[in-house]
């Protein structure tokens, strides 16, 4: 072959898409818009959210792999991690941030204040400074509120028809989540009004848990749980630790009361992280977390498991049983 007859092929070869490297053709196609998600727990824990949250985009016409893609990080209920994982999302470039409960939403705030952020829970969002307002949020962070500490006086109205008698206490919260110290706050504000004596035992990390649970051994009659990344992702221990003491339970998540707890008052998470779809739908088509209101739950979900009132040997009253949204037996 002639040298200009060579260098004619050669040209031609290197012109031709198909016969570039594999690597080289796949850096030509354009890049899918991303969603960042920053799980609090673990897919144990949250997966079944998070996958209400993928079918609801799915609904709405985003499908991973297609016209979407999805880069998702666990904290494993690890706080420290919560920085590390949002500053990853954000030199990867996603384009919005979704994440749940009040201490990951502060760390993706503080990572960025130019990728859109949404919250598919959040106990307080205005009080513990995720957004300006629920109506004008301002910023780059939107989401949903859980609206948890409105609900505090219920809770306890509840766990008194289920355990009239008793007169003292627990609260389990951990101190590191703003929101949870928030939260106590009301549950001892209104135990107190109430008349009752109130113990908080305080935990910062998973291994708080067993030493509280023995520091509140004859302190209590009945035991308040508050949800964080820390005690929803040990649900299953707490419960099997209260079971032991005797102690029934009030939570406000649901998952807990799967989880073999008492009872439960509160907004369902599962259809929270179907909402907050729809927000990632907004702002994938242009709309700025800024001007999308922060949603408040219209309905709470009341969810009592017989099972361990049987084992804890409490009666339900028949009329608790029947504004109950759901009964496990």
């Amino acid at each position: 072959m002639k040298r200009r007859e060579f260098i004619t092929l050669l040209s031609g070869a290197a012109a031709s898409p198909l016969s570039w490297p594999l690597a080289a053709r796949a850096q030509q196609a354009p890049r899918l818009p991303t969603i960042g998600f920053l799980g609090a727990t673990t897919p144990a824990a949250d997966g079944q959210r998070f996958a209400a949250f993928v079918q609801r985009l799915r609904e709405l016409g985003w499908v991973e792999g297609r016209n979407i893609a999805i880069e998702v990080r666990w904290a494993e209920g690890q706080s420290e991690r919560f920085a590390e994982i949002a500053a990853e999302l954000v030199r990867l470039k996603v384009d919005v941030i979704l994440t749940h409960t009040t201490p990951p939403i502060l760390a993706a705030k503080q990572a960025t204040s130019v990728i859109p952020i949404v919250f598919a829970t959040a106990g307080d969002p205005v009080g513990n400074g995720a957004v300006a307002s629920l109506a004008r949020p301002g910023g780059n962070v939107t989401g949903l509120s859980s609206q948890a500490t409105d609900t505090a006086g219920k809770r306890l109205e509840l766990l008194r028809e289920i355990v009239p008698e008793f007169r003292r206490l627990a609260i389990l919260a951990n101190v590191g989540s703003a929101f949870a110290v928030l939260e106590r706050n009301e549950v001892q504000t209104t135990a107190r009004r109430l008349g009752l004596e109130v113990a908080t035992f305080e935990i910062e990390r998973s291994q708080d848990i067993g030493p509280a649970f023995e520091a509140l051994k004859g302190h209590a009659d009945a035991l308040y749980v508050i949800p964080d990344p820390v005690t929803s992702g040990n649900r299953i221990g707490i419960n099997i630790l209260a079971a032991g003491a005797r102690l029934p339970t009030m939570h406000t998540v649901r998952d807990f009361v799967e989880a073999g707890g008492l009872i439960s008052y509160g907004v369902n998470w599962l259809d929270r992280f179907r909402r907050a779809g729809d927000y990632v739908d907004k702002i994938l088509h242009g709309a700025k977390p800024a001007d999308i209101p922060v949603e408040q739950p219209t309905k709470f979900d009341l969810v009592v498991n017989l099972t361990t009132a049987r084992a804890l040997g409490v009666t339900v009253p028949p009329t608790l049983l029947a504004r109950a949204d759901e009964v496990i037996e």
